[in-house]
């Protein structure tokens, strides 16, 4: 049998419906009550078997390339290093496969926002580690892969898993709750990123007395009946009163975005992306319009949810 050289995995984005934020804990993380939506901007993440370099010695190495038009200035940010999220995951793998020492070589197609709150870094790394599952004949099921994400990071573990669910923990513990129909979104995008931590920071700043996180039934309603009006109204991100007192510009682009057509915006995740659901494609295509003619971002991106999570696109076929 002819032994696997390289595997393609596409993974995708991420939209937070619901993210509400508990105080801070004595290890440092808050507890979370996390609706994660899979939308359609996927990274793709091609691992090969290193080749020997003069030396003889192989080494993990790493590419990024951007796969949509605008996101070439954002790439100087990916790690091109082992701190790099899927190099990371290609160590654990690696690991759980009895192999001490595995170089790869990594290609990360970016068509995610870097550093803006869409979970692009841990798309990256959901799809490194099943592609090198499948590179390195592990035999891993889908539990040790979760295991191994949650490893790796809380936003890890959604992006292998996609559609929509509801993460509790730090994030990493997943319910899937069942969406219906299609729900129609506009990322609106920032030059310059924001960092999680000081995010968080902000938060427990503004929000000292923080109580524990709950969920919402009214969303999850909206999500069962296809509903975008009642999923607008139940929309809320608690991080975004601290994404917005670390970049005040970003209300302009939420009143842009909201004056366009928009049911609901709001920061996505850490921010600074700010996420808008349409009506429909067209009511997106117009909100998408506007707020590329108004300046208030750097360039929107129409996508819609759910969509499934990480597969396999170039090997072996997905189990």
């Amino acid at each position: 049998m002819t032994a696997i050289t390289a595997v393609t995995v596409r993974a995708p984005a991420k939209v937070n419906l619901l993210l509400a934020v508990g105080p801070v804990r004595e290890d440092g993380y808050h507890d979370l009550v996390n609706v994660f939506h899979a939308v359609s901007l996927f990274d793709e993440v091609t691992v090969r078997r290193a080749e020997p370099g003069p030396a003889g010695a192989a080494e993990t190495a790493i590419e990024v390339h951007a796969a949509a038009g605008g996101l070439d200035a954002h790439l100087a940010e990916v790690p091109r290093d082992g701190s790099n999220l899927a190099a990371r995951a290609a160590r654990l793998v690696a690991r759980e496969a009895g192999l001490s020492e595995e170089p790869v070589r990594i290609r990360i197609d970016k068509a995610i926002p870097v550093a803006g709150g869409m979970a692009g870094g841990s798309a990256d790394a959901a799809a490194a580690l099943l592609a090198c599952d499948a590179l390195f004949g592990a035999g891993l099921d889908a539990a040790a892969l979760q295991a191994l994400a949650a490893e790796l990071g809380s936003d890890v573990p959604f992006p292998l898993l996609g559609g929509t669910a509801v993460g509790t923990g730090r994030g990493e513990v997943l319910d899937p709750v069942p969406a219906r129909g299609r729900f129609h979104w506009v990322f609106a995008l920032s030059e310059d990123g924001l960092s999680t931590p000081a995010v968080f920071g902000e938060y427990d700043r503004l929000r000292p007395d923080a109580p524990q996180p709950r969920g919402d039934a009214s969303l999850t309603t909206a999500l069962g009946a296809g509903d975008p009006s009642a999923l607008a109204a139940a929309l809320r991100n608690d991080l975004e009163p601290a994404a917005l007192s670390l970049r005040p510009d970003l209300a302009r682009t939420l009143d842009v975005g909201r004056q366009a057509g928009a049911l609901a915006g709001i920061v996505s995740g850490s921010g600074p992306t700010c996420a808008f659901l349409a009506p429909d494609a067209d009511g997106a295509a117009e909100v998408s319009a506007a707020l590329e003619k108004s300046g208030a971002c750097e360039r929107a991106l129409t996508a819609y949810g759910d969509v499934p999570g990480a597969h396999i696109v170039d090997g072996p076929a997905s189990r």
